[in-house]
Parts: C-alpha cells; structure tokens; sequence
C-alpha cells in the first residue's frame, strides 16, 4: 500500500498565562491508503491537537504550528494557502468532531448540514444534494432518511447523531477520516455499533481512518498500527496485535492493565497508572513519564529516551528500560 498521510516532526505549541504549552512535541506518524491508524493516549496528550493540526484549525494567536511537515499525497499541507486547504478540508481529508452533541449546528437541518459539503466541494445542484443525502444516512444505518433530512440535530439520540457525523464526513467521498473519540458519551451497546459501522465502511469504501482515542479496548478490535502518545510525544508504535502482546514500555503496560478484562476473576482489581500527566508548559528534562514509572532508573530523570527498535514489525519505543518489560508484561 502507498504512504496516504505523512506527519513529519510536527510541532504545536499555545501560549498561555502559564507559558508555552507544547502540546505536540516534534511526533512522527504515517496513515497508508485504506488502513486504520490509533493514536492513543490520556486526555490531554496532544491526540486532539495532533489532528486539528493536519487539518490546520489550531487557532491564531493563541495556538501556532512551530515547525514540521504535513505530506497528504505528496502535498505538504503547511504549505497550501487556506483557498487550497478549504478545498481540502471536508473533501479529500473529513473529520468527525468530538462530542456529536455540539458537532452539529442546532439551527440548520440535518439535511442542509449534509447538503452543503456536496454543494460547495462537488458542485451539485440542490437536488442532486438531496438525493444523495439521502443515500448517505442510509449508508449509516439512520432508518426513514428522507423524512429524517427535515429535521433538526434535537431530533436525534446521541448515536443518531454520531452516524449523522460519519455520513457527513464520507458525503465527498474522502480518502482519510480523522475520527476524535469517535463514541464518547455514547453508552457500550452504542459504542460497539458505531465503531463496527465505521470499520465496515472503511473497508467497502477504501477509506483510511486515523481513529484518537483514551480507549484501548477500540484499538484491540479496529485498528491496524497504534502511535501511543504520551506528553506531546509519541512513546511506543507498533501492529495493534504486536502492542497487545508484547508492550515495550511502561506507559502502555499500565494502560493495557487499567482495560477491564473478561478473562480475569469478577473481584479482581484494575491496576491503574499512579499520578497524573504532566504540565505541557514544564516538562522535566529527563523521560516525562518517569514521576509515574515503576521501572525508572537514575538515567530517566536526566535523558529523554529517542525512540528506538524495540520488536518486530517496525515496533519502536521511547524507553531506557523496554527490555524490563518482556519479562514483566507476560506477567
């Protein structure tokens, strides 16, 4: 497969009354056509940022993209003007928006919300919009669709809406989705039906996914490769089976041990990372996981570990101490 999304030392900082916070910090990543990619981590290590980079709306003057590049098929996106991004934006790259219950517009109906990308990228006449609109919500599962265009994002449950996003973000058909937590505030029934529907379309469509996400259990199931993320950087990359089986450092071990599991006793107890994430703004010298790792040794407090071949498979990790972890993650 051909290299779809290339993200090349990519650099994001906003500045605050606190000082500048780096919230991504020079990551590397790629998305092949038709392949679905994690970016995983917890709440506030950049995945978020990290899209809306790629799609350029971090916003002036506040949040600037310092440095890097952006290659979608061979374009570096950084270098487009905006009329060029816009063309972008919405066509060839979609995006689902966290939270579906703010995505939407509340005064305009679903039906002109998906009307407009197909009107302005595609040039269709207002009934050609219509018809394949239609089609659309459809193709997502929403029962009665054209009934359903007349009416307003108040109407729908919270899963409704979430397929109303995924119809909005195929309606030109795009070659990469980005997908920010994709099922929150969705309840497990829900979350299982959305994220089997956007497999399903991913592989009938031929469309690559970048899915952001705080939940493994999504990774196990959906995604090819996984980027974990940690700190404004990517610490740990490899197949989501090779990951699973044989995590390489100790950021991802505790995640893996913070995922209820059918498979262990009813009473048994979650073992949850210590501590909390770092500040952006004042990060240490040394490992920023190392405050919260059981395996640091004297070296992590003074040096950031560069990511370096821990596995087959192109896995790599950012740990002085990865060869610990075979051992212990079979435990």
């Amino acid at each position: 497969m051909a290299t779809l999304l290339e993200v090349r030392d990519l650099k994001t900082t906003f500045q605050t009354a606190a000082g500048v916070v780096r919230a991504v910090d020079g990551v590397s990543w790629d998305v092949e056509e038709g392949e679905t990619v994690a970016l995983v981590g917890e709440s506030g290590c950049g995945k978020s940022v990290s899209a809306l980079s790629i799609m350029r709306l971090v916003a002036p003057p506040a949040g600037r993209i310092e440095g890097g590049r952006i290659l979608f098929k061979g374009r570096d996106l950084l270098a487009l003007s905006e009329p060029e991004m816009n063309a972008i934006r919405g066509c060839e790259i979609a995006m689902v928006f966290q939270e579906p219950m703010t995505s939407l517009n509340p005064v305009l109906t679903i039906g002109r919300q998906l009307t407009e990308g197909l009107e302005i990228h595609l040039n269709m006449k207002p009934a050609q919009a219509q018809a394949r609109a239609v089609e659309l919500l459809g193709l997502v599962g929403i029962a009665d669709p054209e009934r359903r265009l007349a009416q307003y994002p108040h109407h729908f449950s919270g899963g409704m809406r979430q397929r109303m996003m995924i119809a909005m973000a195929l309606a030109c058909n795009p070659s990469l989705i980005l997908a920010d937590e994709p099922t929150t505030a969705l309840d497990v029934t829900i979350q299982a039906q959305i994220l089997e529907l956007m497999q399903s379309l991913s592989k009938r469509l031929g469309v690559a996914m970048l899915i952001i996400t705080h939940n493994l259990g999504v990774v196990a199931r959906y995604a090819d490769r996984v980027n974990v993320m940690y700190a404004g950087r990517i610490i740990e990359r490899a197949t989501a089976a090779e990951l699973y089986a044989n995590p390489r450092h100790p950021y991802t071990l505790g995640l893996l041990r913070s995922v209820p599991r059918l498979d262990e006793p009813r009473r048994a107890r979650l073992d949850p990372i210590e501590g909390q994430p770092p500040d952006l703004s004042r990060l240490p010298a040394g490992c920023a996981f190392a405050p919260r790792c059981s395996f640091r040794v004297a070296r992590c407090e003074a040096q950031a570990p560069a990511l370096a071949q821990a596995g087959p498979g192109g896995h790599v990790a950012a740990c002085w101490e990865s060869a610990r972890l075979v051992t212990k993650a079979a435990a």
